[in-house]
């Protein structure tokens, strides 16, 4: 079997062939009169005037046939459509030069009449061709496309090319981002872009990607979460935002975590936190019914098990507090801080980690390891820790009042009553910093620019968040983020 190498040099020999002929291979212009998708559509209209010729372009998939004719399988995006070329239709040296010098993987366009063969498939009888595009390097082998796994992340095109479920995976990728827009367009939100670079992260406690402005000689990072600069909008009168944005948070990965990451935020002034749980029960059903076309999925959990979900029960609310009672046995209004690391480190957590988070991020670990996997059709679970929520409004009882919506033992979106009383936001993110300096890296900093604009006077409101990745993993029930990212972050190839 040639190599790579010898197959590109076999290719560069048939340009050089080409050029000999007095043709580009790599031409400004060529001739398409038709998408193959709307030749399709409109075949039986158009194949009924066998005198006039049309023209199409696309890319070779498949030559079969050999001597005086060759029926070729020409790809428009994931549409497919036959031509056929025949010896005594074509003069001979064009017929040779196709012979000599087309390969599959290779673009061209094709002249000719429509017609149906004897086995009654629609084809285009070829009267001339061009080159469109001469590829360099063979395409993988049409029957088993890319067998490596990390070899289809990291040459996704192929991987689009060789296998329609993966380029109809990305295409209902797309889709539920614009139904997601025209919901929130319709509700009359503003749709807002917020800087990916920034002085300081905020907005949720993550690690940084850190960064340096060389012109401005200043330190910066890549932004963890929409929402500061959000509500800083609200105050400046927007009554409702939302963007759809890139975020980066500097931690593990696995098939259910990426550092980059599309995340999905809205803010809407004088609503509830019950209006936000209705809404996000409203969206989510209204994508998997209009654009999944139905509310049963097959949806992976963090260990990989498949998890049957359906979307079209009663979506019910627990208690963050009633979740650890339940599962640990764990009272959250009493339970200590030293008391929170013995705890977490029965339930796995390590004793050096453990002993450098607060309270609410040792909570958390044991809620997520105790509890959270259990629960698989969607419901939302409130009432975190107050110091695992400093953004949001918070109760009498030291815990906060927000919800996360959980399906098959995943976060699937974050919802808060927002906090806007300067006095007591002051106090919380000074709590965070404390807590960094005791090495909770997760832990947020005063934002001095955020709490600024919050004394300035900001509307109550609620808010949301939803990683956009996930939910799509959702309803194209994948089992791994990678496979809803076009290119995610691999490690170089040696």
């Amino acid at each position: 079997m040639a190599s790579i190498e010898e197959l590109r040099n076999a290719r560069l020999n048939k340009i050089n062939k080409l050029k000999e002929n007095g043709i580009n291979p790599y031409p400004q212009s060529i001739s398409r009169d038709y998408t193959i998708k709307d030749l399709k559509d409109s075949f039986e209209e158009l194949s009924k005037n066998t005198e006039v010729d049309l023209s199409i372009a696309g890319r070779v998939m498949i030559v079969r046939g050999q001597g005086a004719i060759l029926f070729i399988v020409l790809q428009d995006g994931n549409e497919r459509f036959q031509a056929v070329l025949k010896k005594d239709v074509l003069e001979d040296d064009k017929f040779n030069l196709f012979v000599d010098t087309i390969d599959n993987g290779d673009f061209i366009s094709v002249t000719g009449s429509l017609f149906v063969t004897q086995r009654g498939e629609p084809s285009i009888l070829i009267k001339d061709w061009s080159i469109a595009t001469k590829a360099l390097l063979p395409l993988p082998d049409k029957w088993h496309g890319l067998s490596d796994v990390e070899e289809t992340y990291r040459k996704r095109y192929l991987d689009i090319l060789m296998d329609n479920t993966v380029y109809d995976r990305f295409v209902i990728r797309s889709k539920i981002i614009k139904f997601i827009r025209a919901y929130f367009d319709n509700k009359n939100f503003l749709e807002v872009e917020t800087p990916i670079l920034q002085n300081q992260a905020g907005g949720a406690m993550a690690k940084t990607f850190n960064t340096h402005h060389n012109d401005y000689d200043m330190d910066m990072v890549l932004r963890i979460s929409l929402e500061l600069e959000h509500k800083m909008l609200m105050v400046g009168g927007y009554s409702r935002v939302y963007e759809i944005g890139k975020n980066f948070r500097n931690e593990g990965s696995d098939p259910t975590h990426m550092q980059e990451f599309t995340l999905m935020e809205w803010y809407a002034a004088y609503e509830t936190l019950e209006q936000n749980m209705t809404w996000t029960e409203e969206l989510i059903k209204s994508i998997a019914t209009e654009v999944l076309g139905k509310t049963t999925f097959d949806v992976y959990d963090n260990e990989g098990n498949i998890c049957p979900v359906d979307l079209n029960v009663e979506w019910p609310r627990v208690s963050f507090g009633g979740l650890l009672k339940e599962n640990a046995g764990i009272d959250i209004e009493k339970i200590t801080t030293e008391e929170a690391i013995k705890e977490a480190i029965k339930w796995g957590v390590k004793e050096e980690e453990a002993k450098k988070l607060g309270r609410g991020n040792l909570l958390d670990k044991i809620y997520k390891k105790c509890a959270r996997y259990k629960i698989i059709n969607p419901t939302f679970v409130t009432d975190f820790p107050g110091e695992l929520k400093p953004l949001a409004q918070q109760n009498p009882d030291g815990t906060a009042k927000v919800c996360q919506l959980i399906i098959a033992g995943a976060e699937i979106t974050n919802q808060y009553a927002e906090l806007v009383n300067p006095i007591i936001q002051r106090e919380l993110l000074e709590s965070q910093s404390k807590a960094k300096e005791g090495g909770d890296e997760e832990a947020m900093d005063i934002d001095e620019r955020f709490l600024t604009a919050m004394e300035h006077g900001m509307p109550p409101m609620t808010g949301f968040g939803m990683g956009i990745d996930r939910l799509v993993s959702i309803f194209t029930e994948q089992k791994n983020l990678r496979d809803v990212i076009f290119f995610p972050t691999m490690r170089p190839k040696e």
